[in-house]
């Protein structure tokens, strides 16, 4: 008979617990770090489309020294109404004002009405976020908004510029 040290010389070797655990190690990691990569993406993406929250100054300016894109708050007679559009005269100029879907059926303002618009003077004309009524009464119009998004990333791209 054989005694028991020949026997273990001829048996097949046992792997070590650890090299089943460790194949899926690698996998584990590429995804964990995968994933990690696609959350700081995406909240970077984010970043860039969200509007920032901002409000517009109190003090109303006149038309004709509104800094171009910037919140401003201007003061006025309603001069023309173009559906969703207005034109807003004070003694130093005219703008054009945009209310979005709130003036969609033209009866947001009426012609010669003294209202205050505050908004987002970009690209030749105010985007209205409030409007006051010379009762002060305030109408939210909607959101501030921003350049669009395609203006913000060409913003980007040339402050990345070398």
């Amino acid at each position: 008979m054989q005694n028991e040290d020949q026997i273990h010389e001829h048996a097949a070797p046992v792997p070590p617990p650890h090299k089943h655990s460790r194949r899926y190690a690698l996998p584990i990691a590429a995804a964990a770090v995968a994933l990690a990569i696609g959350v700081v993406g995406g909240a970077g993406a984010m970043k860039l489309v969200r509007p920032t929250p901002e409000m517009a100054p109190v003090t109303p300016v006149a038309i004709s020294t509104m800094p171009t894109s910037s919140l401003v708050t201007i003061k006025g007679t309603v001069a023309e109404i173009y559906g969703n559009k207005f034109i807003l005269q004070d003694e130093s100029g005219k703008a054009l004002v945009e209310t979005g879907p709130a003036g969609d059926d033209g009866d947001l303002v009426k012609a010669n009405e003294a209202v205050t618009v505050q908004g987002r003077f970009d690209n030749g004309f105010v985007r209205a976020s409030y409007l006051v009524r010379q009762d002060g009464k305030t109408e939210a119009l909607g959101p501030q908004k921003g350049p669009p998004p395609h203006r913000q990333i060409a913003d980007l791209m040339h402050k990345l510029a070398p």
